[in-house]
């Protein structure tokens, strides 16, 4: 199960929309160890496309290097998908690098990036090509977030 403060739920989805038609990405960082997604960094689509998301490479490094020096990992890994469901895609399933992150989708299709309130985020493991869904459970609780 993967426990999510609701304010970056909120962020996450609000990424979505305004990265819409475009895929959105990001990484929700927690302390190394603790499965406890704390600081949101939205992060920018390379790819610049409404089908494939991919990290900036420069960026992602940045992160990587700052996600050390605070003894922390990404335990959510988040896009968006602009046309389809909130499922990983087969390209999705082959990329999946971190076996212990969550991987968060949301879908932005048929209008829903239009509307406001909190679209239905849906999470995944991924392990080995292997793609088990699991419950999101919403809390309250501080965060620290990353601006873009």
């Amino acid at each position: 199960m993967l426990r999510l403060d609701r304010t970056i739920a909120a962020a996450i989805v609000d990424h979505a929309r305004r990265d819409h038609p475009d895929e959105a990405c990001g990484v929700v960082a927690g302390p190394a160890g603790s499965d406890r997604p704390l600081r949101h960094v939205p992060m920018l689509n390379a790819a610049l496309s409404p089908t494939f998301y991919e990290f900036d490479s420069t960026e992602l490094l940045a992160l990587y290097k700052e996600m050390d020096a605070r003894d922390e990992e990404p335990v959510v890994i988040y896009h968006s998908h602009t046309a389809t469901e909130a499922y990983p895609s087969r390209t999705d399933i082959a990329l999946a690098q971190e076996p212990n992150s969550h991987y968060v989708l949301v879908s932005t299709a048929g209008g829903a990036h239009e509307g406001e309130g909190l679209l239905p985020l849906r999470s995944y493991r991924i392990v080995d090509g292997e793609v088990s869904e699991e419950e999101v459970r919403l809390v309250d609780g501080s965060v620290t977030e990353d601006t873009e």
